[in-house]
């Protein structure tokens, strides 16, 4: 009997510490969600006053005025331009109006860099074939399953040069199909994992003229 209820205590406080993981887990879930969410408003928020206070950042209006040829479209291998903040180099601002979010975009993705913002993972916005990785967070890409055909997405870049797709489709692949999201098939994708991280979410974009 006193065997069986020593056994009976160590099941209750197995149970007792895997709760408490999980709570310690889910919190600091929450607090990556939160932080993130504040670096992005942040990183925003400086992006859009450099944007609109440096010289060359009026080169896009500029070109729209005088009707002259933007270098990109008669060099569009060149690199994107960018802007350092604390170290870490922008190439602008993604929005996608459908889920209220504006983004910063780090120019190169790794996972440190994934916990500030979006990434590149590859492409770029003057060549097509453009991609965007993401975390899961809620004020990330979590929310891009609810994005559907025909939802508008635009990006920025830091010369203040606007970009404008349109929704094509929202797939789910395999967490393993990396190299499923580079394609040159389609001008944006923007790709995260799913909550379980079983799968991914990959939204389809073509640019709009």
């Amino acid at each position: 009997m006193r065997s069986k209820g020593i056994l009976s205590s160590l099941l209750v406080l197995a149970g007792a510490l895997m709760l408490v993981a999980a709570l310690l887990l889910a919190g600091r879930n929450f607090y990556q969600e939160y932080e993130a969410g504040k670096s992005s408003s942040y990183l925003v928020e400086v992006l859009e006053d450099r944007m609109s206070s440096q010289t060359e950042g009026h080169e896009a209006a500029e070109e729209t005025l005088t009707g002259m040829t933007p270098d990109y479209a008669i060099n569009p291998e060149m690199e994107m331009p960018t802007a350092k903040i604390e170290g870490n180099e922008y190439i602008g601002l993604l929005q996608i109006p459908a889920l209220g979010l504006e983004l910063p975009v780090n120019s190169e993705w790794s996972y440190p860099k994934l916990e500030l913002s979006p990434c590149r993972y590859s492409g770029s916005a003057y060549t097509g074939g453009f991609a965007i990785a993401g975390h899961n967070y809620s004020t990330h890409f979590g929310p891009l399953e609810n994005l559907v055909p025909g939802n508008e997405i635009a990006f920025t870049d830091v010369k203040g040069r606007a970009f404008s797709y349109t929704v094509q489709a929202v797939e789910t692949v395999e967490a393993t199909a990396v190299e499923d999201m580079i394609s040159e098939e389609w001008d944006l994708t923007l790709f995260t994992c799913t909550l379980s991280g079983q799968a991914r979410v990959a939204v389809r974009c073509m640019s709009v003229e």
